[in-house]
């Protein structure tokens, strides 16, 4: 008898401040454990007590100072810890994984700070390991209407590193995942984050049934 655990499945959601990645990742994984899968939610950064560590310190701004080529590696550190404790370990027992940000957040974000390319590929590369999304789903919305949103829902709090951007950053972000997603057609879906929560959640589970649930029932 065949006792060999399969390896589980991969999903990251990105996209820019106030797209409602947090409240989709619950939901999905919500929506898969009913189906029967096996499911984890998790955060970059963040997600493992080390990347957990570092996740106020690279959202206070404190670093910002340093410049883009140092918030990039401390992002990298970061998710090697996540990777390593978490993301890896659950993948290789045969739980999903769904992550609220991954790798495409450093090329977005760290992208615009205007950081090489080649570097950016090369910590990528160093810090991923065989790890990769099975599937990323981009949630796209225009950049005013999400600053509006991420206002609303941090109320008096007073906004993190990267929603303190001016808008022209906030635009740029935008087409930067455009772009990401248009150049990996195979791993990228964009949902559209106008939508209502539920229509997007079920944008979201139509395109994981399709690409990823459906292949698991046949063995792919």
């Amino acid at each position: 008898m065949n006792t060999e655990v399969k390896r589980g499945r991969f999903i990251t959601l990105e996209g820019g401040e106030g797209v409602g990645k947090s409240t989709q990742v619950s939901r999905l994984v919500e929506r898969l454990r009913g189906a029967g899968v096996d499911a984890i939610a998790t955060r970059e950064p963040g997600g493992s007590p080390g990347a957990e560590a570092l996740r106020h310190l690279l959202l206070s701004g404190k670093i910002k100072d340093l410049g883009p080529k140092a918030e990039a590696i401390l992002f990298a550190a970061a998710r090697i810890d996540h990777i390593d404790r978490k993301i890896a370990p659950a993948l290789a027992a045969g739980t999903w994984v769904v992550s609220d940000r991954f790798a495409d957040s450093t090329r977005a974000y760290q992208g615009l700070g205007g950081l090489d390319p080649g570097f950016l590929h090369a910590l990528e590369h160093v810090t991923l390991g065989e790890i990769r999304p099975d599937l990323t789903l981009i949630l796209d919305l225009p950049a005013d209407i999400g600053l509006a949103r991420a206002a609303q829902r941090r109320g008096s709090e007073a906004s993190d590193r990267f929603e303190a951007e001016d808008l022209g950053f906030h635009a740029a972000l935008r087409q930067a995942y455009l772009e990401i997603a248009a150049a990996e057609p195979a791993r990228c879906v964009i949902v559209d984050a106008g939508l209502s929560e539920g229509e997007v959640a079920q944008a979201i589970w139509d395109t994981v049934s399709f690409r990823l649930l459906a292949r698991a029932a046949h063995g792919a």
